[in-house]
């Protein structure tokens, strides 16, 4: 090594200089007359007291090269880099391979592969000292900022015209006695393209961990595609979660807890369950939403949470996710029909009045099984909803408010039976919840006295995950949705509320989806990223409460996704 090289120069330097400097003051001494007596006998023993002392100095400089000879193979040994195993790198907590799913563990991920776990299971400054931060990490202190994201060229196309861009609106597919059942979509987009960073740091003892996501999904104007293509920025996900001593506290907007995880309770996108789909309103059944929350969740040990969470709260009756702002039927009093002007019907924005917080409550277990250690995620949650209204009646004006609460609760599990295989099973039931299945369900009814009756809802997301190899991911789902009916009879004799005889076709009963879809990583490198290409085929049906004579008693159609994806590193 060149600092050898340079250790050995400096030494030779030295004990050379140091032998010239000692021939110089022998030879400078001057000749003396031919000795006599005491002069003589005085002259040998100053040129010996000279040799020992250049000999003292000749063996100082052996010691002095042998000291630095050591110093230098310290040094050196403290420069070597430790050589990393052959095809593999870490990214702070995530298995990184040249394949796209090396990890048995956790299957392939189309979301950001970057720092997958939580934080309680693996994260903070000890493992940022023993992991190999992300390529583009910068660490500042106790404190490293990394960027995640991907960039996603998307084909998608159906068999009808449900109009709704990338993703589906499962609710509002045509039947086939409209004319958009017998037009098919064809489109191109960038749109689902994702950017975002993390900050982890120790404060004070504490983990901190922040994070940022956000992607171009957000309201389009209505001339989006004629020449610019401009897709609107949109948040999806922001806050600060901090950990102390098997405490955590998250505020600000994420999945709601109720969504299904993969690991734990844990925040981080992809430790949640929202499917492998490019669907990006994924499978019909899944419970989710994305809403600003204050969590609370106690870690007993490694494998066991539970969490309080209270979330933003939304009375609604309809409007999203291809359900009609109509789908329920108000009484025809007009006094008592304004109260449904006090619940989300699509087109309130802020307007909503609310009586308190959604409050969820959830336990998840992560048991470890078998000698390839496979991960058995279990957990169960309840879901407690509120509504309230306030109407006007009587001569002189008086009113009235009525108020109901409502449970629902949900049962999942993300098990891995045998190496790379994992089965997946998410049920949901209750009443009063079905804005938490993409608003496919209203929340509730209101009677013709004004009092608030909420709708039974169920639904379900089940399948399997398989890494057939390293590089590719075959995932099936089945997901559905059932639509309780609530009637209730109004002062004129006509039934109102949901699923009546005689109701909209967009009172649906139903909603069905089976999905299979493939993952082939083509590569992927801690240094240059990964390079993906993800397919998705979906065949969906919707069946109404009420069929009249004549008309279809169920609609469907074919959904096609062909993206190719490229991941920061």
């Amino acid at each position: 090594m060149k600092s050898g090289r340079f250790f050995k120069a400096t030494a030779c330097a030295a004990a050379i200089s140091v032998q010239l400097i000692s021939a110089q003051t022998v030879s400078s001494i001057p000749p003396s007359s031919p000795p006599a007596g005491s002069a003589n006998t005085a002259s040998s023993d100053e040129l010996q007291a000279l040799r020992d002392r250049i000999t003292k100095q000749e063996e100082a400089i052996k010691k002095l090269q042998q000291s630095m000879e050591e110093e230098r193979a310290l040094l050196e040994k403290a420069m070597a880099r430790p050589a990393a195993p052959a095809g593999s790198t870490t990214v702070n907590t995530v298995k990184v391979s040249n394949g796209s799913a090396g990890d048995a563990a956790q299957p392939v991920q189309i979301v950001p592969a970057v720092n997958v776990s939580h934080p309680h299971i693996a994260w903070g400054r000890q493992n940022l000292q023993s992991k190999a931060p992300s390529s583009l990490s910068i660490s500042i202190g106790d404190t490293t900022f990394t960027p995640l994201g991907f960039v996603d060229a998307t084909f998608f196309g159906r068999s009808t015209n449900v109009g709704s861009g990338i993703g589906t609106n499962f609710g509002g597919i045509p039947f086939n006695n409209t004319s958009t059942a017998h037009l098919s979509e064809t489109n191109f987009s960038t749109q689902n393209s994702r950017i975002g960073f993390r900050v982890d740091s120790s404060v004070l003892g504490a983990k901190v961990l922040g994070y940022f996501e956000a992607d171009f999904l957000g309201q389009p104007g209505g001339n989006i595609y004629v020449t610019s293509n401009a897709d609107t920025f949109r948040m999806r996900n922001i806050f600060v979660d901090v950990q102390r001593n098997g405490l955590e506290i998250l505020g600000g907007q994420d999945w709601s807890m109720f969504t299904p995880n993969r690991r734990g309770l844990s925040p981080i996108p992809s430790d949640i369950f929202y499917t492998q789909n490019m669907d990006t309103n994924y499978q019909a059944g899944l419970v989710w939403s994305r809403q600003t929350q204050f969590r609370f969740i106690g870690h007993p040990t490694e494998n066991l949470a539970f969490g309080v969470s209270l979330e933003n709260p939304q009375q609604y009756i309809g409007g999203s996710g291809g359900l009609s702002s109509t789908a329920v039927t108000l009484p025809a009093n007009p006094a008592i029909a304004a109260a449904g002007g006090q619940f989300d019907n699509g087109n309130t924005t802020y307007a909503t009045p609310n009586l308190h917080p959604d409050i969820i409550f959830k336990a998840a277990y992560d048991g470890h099984v078998g000698a390839n250690d496979k991960i058995m995620h279990v957990e169960a949650g309840a879901l407690i909803r509120s509504f309230k209204d306030t109407v006007a009646v009587g001569t002189p004006t008086s009113y009235r408010s009525s108020s109901t609460t409502a449970a629902s609760g949900e049962v999942n599990a993300n098990l891995e039976v045998i190496k790379n295989f994992r089965i997946i099973a998410n049920t949901f039931f209750g009443s009063g919840g079905g804005r938490y299945v993409f608003g496919l369900v209203p929340d509730v009814i209101i009677r013709p006295d004004g009092t608030i009756s909420p709708i039974h809802t169920y639904s379900t997301v089940d399948g399997f995950e398989l890494n057939l190899t390293k590089n590719t991911l075959l995932d099936m789902y089945y997901g559905g949705v059932y639509a309780g009916r609530n009637v209730a009879i109004d002062t004129n004799g006509s039934p109102i509320g949901y699923g009546f005889h005689g109701s909209s076709n967009n009172n649906n009963r139903t909603i069905q989806e089976g999905t299979i879809g493939v993952t082939q990583t083509f590569w992927k490198s801690p240094n240059y990223g990964a390079l993906s290409l993800i397919t998705q085929y979906s065949y969906l049906t919707r069946n109404p409460w009420s069929v009249l004579t004549g008309q279809p008693k169920v609609a469907k159609t074919n959904m096609y996704w062909v993206d190719l994806r490229y991941t920061l590193p």
